[in-house]
């Protein structure tokens, strides 16, 4: 499984999807647009050094980056709240296909010409007043259900 950040602006939020990534065996970390790139010091601050322990690479563009991937064999989906989007809880994963998830900036989101380009997108139910999640929070949330579908949750 590969994780696309679509223009991220924290430094903290880059760093805490490195250490979450670490944890569940995120094969590489895509890093596009103004998402900041290691090493740098706030970055490590919530990282840990798993910037150093997760393959990671930059595209200035992230639809280069979508495209790249679909043509290396993986299905890529967005997490972003858009008509047709099915909830994380319904996304049936098969093992042996390889995935890519696609992490939004904190206040836009997924790009449009970036959630046009994807397999699909997905949505975290939400039951609250607020409709939204840190991207850190999704990060954690979406990687650790595809890896439970993917692996067994081992």
């Amino acid at each position: 499984m590969v994780v696309v950040l679509d223009n991220i602006r924290s430094f903290n939020n880059v760093g805490s999807v490195f250490r979450t990534s670490d944890a569940f065996l995120i094969e590489k970390i895509v890093l596009c647009g103004i998402t900041a790139v290691p090493p740098h010091p706030d970055i490590h601050k919530t990282a840990l050094g798993a910037e150093n322990s997760v393959e990671w690479c930059y595209y200035e563009n992230t639809v280069d980056a979508i495209v790249a991937l679909q043509q290396a064999g993986y299905y890529v989906y967005a997490v972003e709240q858009v008509k047709g989007s099915m909830l994380l809880n319904d996304l049936s994963l098969n093992g042996h296909n390889k995935y890519a998830v696609v992490l939004g900036n904190e206040v836009k989101g997924v790009q449009q010409q970036v959630v046009d380009k994807c397999d699909g997108c997905i949505e975290i139910p939400q039951f609250g007043t607020k409709h939204s999640l840190n991207v850190s929070v999704t990060a954690g949330l979406v990687i650790w259900d595809m890896f439970k579908q993917l692996y067994g949750g081992c």
